[in-house]
């Protein structure tokens, strides 16, 4: 199997996630940011991730990790969902991207290896946005929005192990949220929070960003 990704996006951690806890091989391939043919050609729409298998390929997310979950028969992500953390996850949504996004288009990931690429995703991350130097202005007030909530966060973490206590999709969801978190420095965290990120990062193989905040 191969899966077709960019490092930076949450959405393609979910299904490395699972191939990880799952301990399943796949070649992972970073596309180049403005490579808008491949998955195209592949799905039919620029949009990543991508799930090639026997010649078929697979978008959405979720949707490659519940077909990745059965595939032998015993799902992992059987344990209890809770409102209250895709909550905080929505609440927190807006300061999230305004401290991310300009700071992952600074990192040197692959797929960013080309002049290119980095700017069609300041770009398009700006037309979501606005532009970045004010985005990155506001960080103080963004961080500590996200250190007044992360008490809240700290208090549902039951287990480093899994949100809930046992694997489920909230892990799928806030794991990578809170990876990309990684990227800003001055965030304060719980430590329930942390040691929630770095057991989840160890169990999946997909390492934080720490190296690259700022």
């Amino acid at each position: 199997m191969k899966l077709y990704i960019y490092d930076h996006c949450p959405f393609c951690v979910k299904p490395r996630m699972i191939f990880g806890l799952k301990h399943m091989p796949v070649t992972d391939i970073v596309l180049l940011n403005d490579d808008v043919q491949t998955p195209t050609r592949m799905i039919g729409r620029k949009m990543v991730p991508i799930l090639e298998q026997d010649g078929h390929f697979m978008g959405e997310s979720m949707d490659i990790v519940a077909h990745v979950d059965a595939l032998d028969g015993k799902p992992l992500l059987t344990g209890p969902t809770r409102p209250e953390v895709i909550g905080w996850m929505k609440e927190m949504h807006e300061p999230y991207l305004n401290l991310t996004l300009p700071r992952t288009a600074a990192t040197p990931l692959p797929e960013f290896a080309t002049t290119a690429a980095r700017l069609y995703f300041i770009r398009n991350k700006e037309e979501m946005v606005g532009p970045f130097c004010q985005r990155l202005a506001e960080s103080p007030a963004l961080i500590a929005r996200i250190n007044a909530a992360f008490p809240r966060l700290s208090g549902l973490i039951r287990s480093p192990d899994a949100v809930n206590g046992q694997l489920s999709t909230d892990d799928i969801h806030l794991f990578p949220f809170l990876r990309n978190l990684t990227l800003v420095a001055g965030l304060v965290w719980p430590e329930p929070v942390r040691a929630y990120a770095t057991r989840m990062a160890q169990a999946t193989g997909i390492p934080l960003l720490d190296a690259m905040a700022a």
